[in-house]
C-alpha cells in the first residue's frame, strides 16, 4: 500500500512538472505544443512522456481544463467576497478577477479564448470547467431576480431560434430570469471577454491607454444594461 502511494505521488509531481513545462511552451510558442520538446526540456527520452499523456491532444486539453478551473475558482473567490444582495457589486468582482486573471497569465487566457487549435477538438468533459465562470454571472442575476431587484426592460421579443437559445441557457443558469434580461446578460458577458481579450492580444495600443479606468466604467455601465440596479 505504501509503495503504490508513493508511485501515484510520483506520477502527481512528474505530471504536474509535464504541465508547467508545456506551460512555459505556450509563452513561446503558442498552443503549438511538441512534446518532443517538452520532454528535452525536462530531461528525458520523448518516449517517456507518453506514459503521463498519450498525445499532445491530451496534454492540451490538461492545460486547458486546468485554465478553465484556474479562471473559475478566480471569479468564484472574487465574487464571494461580495455582500449577496449587492448584485451589481458582484457583477463587478466578476469582471474584474476575469481581466485579473487574464493579464497575469495571458498565455493560458489565449489557450482557451484565443485561435482555436489547428486539428484539435476539445472533448466534453471540459464543458463544466468552462462554464465555471458564466455559472457565477447566472447565480447573480438568479439572486437579483428573486430579489426583484432586476429592472425591466422593454426590449422586442427574440426571435424564435435565438429565443431557444437563451431559454436553454436560463434553465441551466438562472432559471428565473426573463429571456431579454438574460440575453442582455449574455451580451454583457461577451463585451467583457471582448474587452479583455482586445487588452491581452494589444487591440488597443495607441487608442485606449487609460485601460483600468476605462474597463470599470464600461463593466459599470453593463450592469445598468443587464438591469443590475444594486
Amino acid at each position: 500500500m505504501k509503495a503504490n502511494s508513493i508511485r501515484a505521488r510520483v506520477r502527481a509531481e512528474m505530471t504536474e512538472e509535464i504541465k508547467e513545462i508545456a506551460r512555459r511552451h505556450l509563452a513561446t510558442d503558442g498552443a503549438n505544443l511538441s512534446l518532443r520538446a517538452v520532454a528535452r526540456d525536462l530531461g528525458v527520452v520523448s518516449s517517456a512522456i507518453y506514459r503521463y499523456f498519450a498525445s499532445r491532444d491530451e496534454l492540451l486539453t490538461a492545460l486547458i481544463l486546468d485554465a478553465y478551473n484556474a479562471l473559475g475558482g478566480c471569479v468564484e473567490e472574487a465574487e464571494a467576497a461580495v455582500p449577496r444582495e449587492a448584485h451589481a457589486a458582484r457583477w463587478l468582482a466578476v469582471a474584474g478577477a476575469v481581466r485579473g486573471w487574464a493579464l497575469q497569465r495571458p498565455h493560458e487566457y489565449a489557450l482557451i479564448y484565443g485561435s482555436p487549435v489547428p486539428g484539435y477538438h476539445a472533448p466534453e468533459d471540459t464543458v463544466v470547467a468552462a462554464t465555471r465562470a458564466v455559472r457565477v454571472l447566472g447565480g447573480i442575476l438568479q439572486d437579483a431576480a428573486e430579489a426583484g431587484a432586476l429592472a425591466p426592460n422593454d426590449d422586442p421579443h427574440l426571435p424564435d431560434g435565438s429565443a431557444g437559445d437563451v431559454a436553454r441557457v436560463a434553465e441551466a443558469i438562472a432559471p428565473d430570469v426573463p429571456d431579454t434580461t438574460m440575453a442582455r446578460g449574455l451580451s454583457a458577458w461577451v463585451t467583457l471577454f471582448g474587452q479583455v481579450s482586445f487588452e491581452i492580444f494589444g487591440q488597443m495600443r495607441n487608442t485606449v491607454e487609460h485601460r483600468d479606468e476605462f474597463f470599470e466604467h464600461q463593466m459599470r455601465a453593463q450592469a445598468r444594461y443587464i438591469g443590475l440596479e444594486r
